[in-house]
């Protein structure tokens, strides 16, 4: 009987172990499934469906508003902002309100004892039942608790401008991304269909020189240098039109199309190339203004300053005010409710020890903070200058690129004629060929890098995209408001190849020595 006890500890041990050791099942295939589809149709649910081609403002709108990157940054602001205004309920007072039963088996008796004789004085008796009931509701503020929420309040708020900064350059990020990718669809849109009779020629070329290097009527080496050219043009086609393919869905990637939807690109009248409004020295003056970056580390300046003044308030004397009223259902009370109020003054004398070393601390922060900040100006404005020069090289290149595909046209055509007339072979048609669908190709590339290197220029100014103020959020208003941002048309950059202006030759008079006969003609 004595190992009773014992024996059912042991028990009661065994029985909490179990308990305690938890298994979880595997996700079914059927579970994993049904998660797959409904991702994939909370991905693109809501969206407008596309019903016209897309031009580059509505492949910016659309973006900027079904872009699920940019959709967690909307979502961060937001969660940054409950932060926000949680943490504001911290500098209010306390207000407790508790109540309680308690209950005893005996009488909570007792008597008193003569300091002097030790003895009993008073008979054994109890001011309190057995069992009562009480209730309080209690306020009280802590001054210092206070001054400590207000400043980090301040904080949590200057972490919301933060978070509203680092949007603005997911925003920059995505418009140029879709700028450069929006150019590239549309060079690949226009190259659409022109590969393959190319690539249908090069292929029954290369049957043909099968053939005749079967029956040997050329020399081997001839032959073999004849299929050789022919492969590395047919490789050169196939690389070209693969990568092409490739355009589009990166542009339906970042609208957030379904992967694999048809759409059609609106197609400009000409490819202007856009000019930059502002002098170098005017850009870096913007780019120190808007940059989000560099506000953001204005916000964290000031979010190290109040750090400073934590620390300072953290080695002050706390005073705390407390005010509440109080019920006891003790009948054997005289008073079975009560205010009571008071004040309390308290003082962690430790904070002493270490509060100077806190300060320094903070301090040391705020100047690092500084510092960085002034390294941040120096990048940005290195970038400024790379983005502008980054510019100016592209504008050169797209118009080298323009010419070298007009002599490529010329050359082809020259080419074709002479092959129609047998003086050259057709493998020099289909090279010539070859080369002047890969100059309109790279014509094309060209323009989309002035396109990305321009938005490069406006990322490094932090320019935004959108007005201040936007009246609606749906996809047709948006796309207007981005229209009218992107009409400010600036003077187009000088053209780098200027093409020379030749007189009409005129036939040279020969000169007359001083004394000789005039010419019969001339008589």
């Amino acid at each position: 009987m004595k190992k009773t006890p014992v024996n059912a500890l042991i028990m009661f041990s065994f029985l909490l172990s179990t308990g305690c050791a938890v298994h979880t099942t595997p996700l079914t295939t059927s579970e994993l499934m049904s998660r797959v589809a409904a991702d994939r149709s909370a991905m693109f649910q809501g969206q407008e469906a596309v019903q016209a081609p897309i031009t580059l403002e509505e492949a910016m709108a659309r973006s900027l508003k079904y872009n699920l990157d940019h959709r967690i940054k909307i979502m961060e602001d937001a969660l940054a902002l409950r932060q926000a205004d949680v943490m504001s309920y911290d500098m209010l007072p306390r207000l407790v309100a508790s109540a309680g039963y308690s209950q005893r088996d005996s009488y909570n008796a007792s008597s008193s004892i003569n300091y002097s004789t030790h003895e009993q004085s008073l008979v054994p008796s109890y001011s309190s039942p057995r069992d009562h009931f009480t209730s309080d509701l209690t306020l009280s503020w802590n001054i210092l608790d206070f001054g400590v929420s207000y400043l980090q309040a301040k904080q949590q708020s200057d972490r919301i401008h933060i978070m509203n900064e680092r949007r603005r350059k997911v925003v920059h990020t995505i418009i140029q991304q879709v700028r450069q990718a929006y150019w590239q669809a549309l060079g690949a849109q226009q190259m659409e269909g022109r590969f393959e009779p190319l690539l249908a020629q090069v292929r029954k070329a290369l049957n043909d020189i099968e053939c005749v290097e079967g029956e040997k009527l050329r020399p081997p080496l001839e032959t073999l240098n004849y299929r050789k050219t022919l492969l590395e043009i047919l490789k050169q086609l196939e690389t070209f039109r693969d990568e092409l393919q490739q355009a589009k869905p990166r542009l339906a990637a970042l609208m957030n199309l379904p992967p694999g939807q048809s759409f059609t690109l609106v197609v400009p009248p000409g490819m202007e190339v856009p000019g930059l409004c502002d002098t170098l020295a005017a850009m870096e003056e913007k780019a120190l203004l808007q940059r989000p970056e560099l506000i953001e580390a204005d916000y964290n300046e000031r979010i190290s300053a109040d750090d400073v003044r934590k620390s300072i308030l953290r080695m002050l004397p706390g005073l705390e005010l407390n005010v509440g009223g109080y019920y006891d259902s003790n009948g054997l009370l005289v008073n079975n409710s009560w205010v009571d109020g008071g004040a309390r003054l308290t003082w962690n004398l430790m904070t002493l020890l270490g509060g100077p070393s806190q300060y320094k601390l903070a301090k040391g922060q705020a100047e690092l903070i500084k510092a960085q900040r002034m390294a941040l100006s120096m990048a940005i404005l290195t970038q400024v200058h790379i983005a502008y020069q980054n510019y100016q090289t592209q504008v050169h290149q797209f118009e080298l690129a323009g010419e070298l595909r007009d002599v490529e046209k010329k050359i082809y055509e020259q080419t074709r004629n002479a092959t129609a007339s047998g003086s050259q072979s057709k493998i020099n048609e289909i090279r010539s060929a070859t080369s002047t669908l890969m100059a309109e190709y790279r014509n094309y590339q060209n323009y989309a890098a002035v396109q990305n290197a321009y938005g490069q220029v406006n990322a490094s100014l932090g320019q935004d995209p959108l007005p201040q103020a936007v009246a609606s959020h749906e996809l047709p208003q948006l796309t207007q408001s981005i229209r009218t941002q992107l009409e400010t048309k600036c003077p187009a950059p000088e053209r780098f190849y200027q093409r020379a202006v030749c007189q009409p030759a005129t036939p040279a008079t020969p000169a007359i020595p001083t004394g000789s006969p005039l010419p019969q003609g001339l008589r």
